[in-house]
């Protein structure tokens, strides 16, 4: 009988416009080789259908989303909250939650959220009105940086985020 933990997974899903070959996956393929980084054409609906495929069966899955790939990883752990380890959501588009036809259930994972103040395309207030009445156990840190968070991405401790 083999008792051996189940290994952490970790994900990466991309923004609404970008894709696998954009700045952070690529940065993500090089610092961690063993990490997920799928392509997500698409509506909202044929994404999280990749989404469920791709995670099927994995437990322990640590997910980064960034922007729209923010939604689908919560929309992810509102309907798998047991398998989800954490959620590191970069400027998420969870304010769209609110017009998608998922449900809009309380997340205890762990979640951290970077959101940059001069973010002009998910405003901070937007995101976090939603983000404080979703997230149970929420770590929310509003970074001098933009939509992109050019300046604060690669400063993460991703290592420590992520291990």
């Amino acid at each position: 009988m083999n008792s051996a933990k189940p290994k952490t997974v970790r994900l990466f899903i991309h923004g609404l416009e970008s894709t696998n070959q954009g700045t952070k996956s690529v940065f993500f393929r090089e610092r961690f080789p063993d990490m997920i980084i799928p392509n997500f054409p698409g509506s909202l609906e044929e994404r999280m259908m990749k989404l469920e495929s791709i995670l099927a069966g994995k437990e322990k899955i640590k997910i980064v989303g960034s922007s729209f790939g923010g939604l689908m990883a919560t929309i992810y752990a509102m309907e798998n909250g047991p398998r989800v380890a954490s959620l590191i959501l970069l400027a998420p588009a969870i304010n769209l939650l609110e017009s998608s036809n998922y449900p809009q259930d309380e997340i205890t994972v762990p979640t951290r959220i970077y959101h940059g103040k001069e973010d002009e395309v998910i405003h901070l207030t937007a995101m976090e009105k939603v983000a404080r009445r979703v997230f149970k156990n929420l770590s929310l840190h509003a970074v001098d940086d933009d939509h992109y968070l050019h300046e604060t991405f690669k400063t993460l401790d991703w290592d420590s985020l992520l291990s």
